[in-house]
């Protein structure tokens, strides 16, 4: 599955960044900005969703592919981001405070047990919900999606 049923609204025509998308961002250490995206083709959207982006060389190429696309519909260079060596959505031992407050506002509350069973891009969305620059609507229908709440 490459998207969310959360994303339901926008994966159709692309018009959001997914977040298999932004996850893979995240992991070359690329920040590509919306108004950035919403210059891309569809196909373009397409094959940055498509194109693989976990071992050294396949982060590589995909970094220089989005900074590419970047520069072509732009004219600027991409920004580029510090790489976390130990990003949060691979530690499944522990669960970010960020996701514990969250899920408390809507009276819920994941255990460990749950958190380590996600995927690494279920538990990156769920991270990603919980950030304060994210419009945070979709935290608790990903909860829902991802069997943590009824």
């Amino acid at each position: 599955m490459t998207f969310f049923n959360f994303e339901a609204d926008f994966v159709d025509s692309l018009r959001c960044i997914p977040m298999i998308v932004r996850l893979k961002l995240d992991t070359c250490g690329v920040k590509l900005k919306l108004a950035e995206w919403n210059h891309f083709t569809q196909a373009e959207c397409q094959q940055l969703v498509d194109l693989p982006c976990e071992q050294s060389a396949e982060i590589k190429a995909y970094q220089e592919y989005v900074s590419r696309l970047i520069f072509e519909h732009t004219k600027h260079e991409a920004s580029l981001l510090l790489i976390d060596p130990n990003p949060p959505w691979l530690n499944d031992r522990e669960i970010p405070a960020s996701i514990t407050i969250k899920a408390s506002e809507s009276q819920t509350e994941i255990s460990l047990v749950q958190w380590a069973s996600l995927s690494p891009l279920k538990r990156f969305a769920l991270i990603k919900l919980t950030r304060s620059q994210h419009e945070n609507n979709n935290f608790l229908p990903a909860l829902k999606e991802f069997g943590l709440v009824r």
